[in-house]
């Protein structure tokens, strides 16, 4: 890449970073929102001025092509998600599909003919702010998430999916956004890693072997309420005490396996009434509980599951688990990370192989087509903050590896 594509990408981030439901430099681009349809049009304008052909399915997922010489077979995908939680920064996901978008006019620039295909793909809502779950547009097209269920999608205001996706101008039959398993020949995303490992070690890039999925669960615990003061402790049935409990129960179910691999967190929890004199009756608890291993996850899921028994009876409180989701770990395809690689060692770039502990839109298309993730430091490992960062140096090297290896990869 020569000085002056890299400052023009740069350009590119910036002015899509200032379109945003807040000042910068606080990025908020909730899923249909008018920020988020001005980001999407934006986008598109680039891509049209890249000469690529343009369609939108029934959620909002984008596809900009660069037509090959044989149209009739599948393209190389490439691309990531413009919308972004609120108080977000400017890099995450928007330097796969505008990090994407320049890979192919380097391409373009430098006379290279593809004979597959490369196709650019908008994700809608990776992000779970607005229907509390994420990645909606991949989880639909990998059949993932079906137009039933997705129908039933409420925002926390109680406007449904198909309400907004109508206003937001996306009209269609959403059972013609599932593709078929050989509507891609291979996926790669590039992507900021959002951990420190690669700028803590000097490492350019990270060649993602595996994607850890999480399982969700909501639990709520019903005990029975009383003043703090009057009801004794041996009579209590606080449902407080009891998700305390369960809390340090998931801690223990994860440590237990033995892989730094596994992880579980609750992240929520709410308290009923929440008065500091009144004894806890109901408590709501949301746990997130990942691994590369489907197998080892499950089983700390079926750990947790049984002191969700074993507290209830103990404390006389009754408790319900609701499994939301549990998304299956991706591997990462040999021949993609085999390409990357010596595209990377062709680019003077150093590397290393490593774990994606977040999830992305690349974790759905492994359901239909083969994928690999390309990761590029981050400042600090921060990112979902305004502070969020991505140096012109490291934004050019995964621009640059991932043209090297969608050229490859399209012949």
């Amino acid at each position: 890449m020569t000085t002056r594509s890299i400052d023009n990408l740069i350009a590119e981030l910036n002015s899509l970073a200032q379109i945003s439901a807040e000042a910068p430099p606080v990025v908020t681009r909730v899923v249909f929102s008018e920020a988020d349809l001005r980001a999407r049009a934006y986008v598109k304008s680039l891509c049209a001025t890249a000469g690529l052909t343009i369609h939108e399915d029934a959620i909002g997922n984008t596809f900009a092509r660069w037509e090959g010489s044989d149209p009739h077979i599948a393209p190389i995908g490439t691309g990531s998600h413009i919308d972004a939680i609120p108080n977000a920064g400017a890099y995450d996901g928007t330097v796969g599909v505008l990090g994407g978008l320049e890979a192919i006019r380097v391409l373009q620039q430098m006379g290279f003919q593809p004979r597959r295909s490369i196709e650019l793909v908008i994700f809608t809502a990776e992000e779970p702010t607005r229907f509390g779950i994420g990645c909606l547009g991949s989880r639909m097209m990998g059949s993932v998430l079906s137009p039933a269920q997705a129908l039933q999608l409420r925002d926390k205001d109680g406007v449904g999916l198909e309400e907004l996706r109508t206003q937001a101008g996306f009209k269609g039959a959403l059972s013609t956004v599932a593709l078929s398993q050989d509507r891609f020949h291979r996926f790669i995303e590039l992507h900021i890693e959002q951990g420190p490992a690669l700028e803590e070690q000097g490492i350019d890039l990270g060649l993602v072997t595996h994607i850890a999925a999480p399982a969700s669960l909501r639990v709520l615990i019903e005990g029975e309420g009383g003043h703090a003061g009057a009801k004794l402790m041996p009579g209590r049935k606080d449902a407080l005490a009891a998700g305390a409990e369960l809390v340090l129960a998931l801690e223990a179910a994860v440590l237990a396996t033995g892989s730094l691999d596994t992880v579980g967190t609750v992240g929520v929890c709410e308290v009923f009434p929440g008065a500091v004199n009144s004894i806890p009756s109901r408590v709501r608890l949301e746990t997130d509980i990942r691994d590369i291993s489907g197998v080892r996850r499950d089983l700390v899921l079926s750990a947790f599951n049984e002191a969700c028994s074993n507290v209830g009876l103990k404390r006389g409180v009754t408790i319900t688990t609701q499994l939301v989701n549990a998304d299956p770990p991706a591997t990462c395809d040999e021949e993609i990370l085999t390409v990357m690689e010596r595209a990377a060692i062709d680019a003077g770039k150093s590397y290393k192989q490593m774990v994606s502990r977040a999830y992305h839109d690349s974790l759905f298309m492994a359901r239909i087509t083969p994928v690999a993730m390309l990761f590029i430091p981050c400042r600090g490992g921060v990112s979902h903050r305004p502070d969020e960062y991505a140096s012109p140096e490291w934004i050019g090297a995964g621009v640059h590896v991932l043209a090297r290896t969608l050229a490859t990869l399209a012949l």
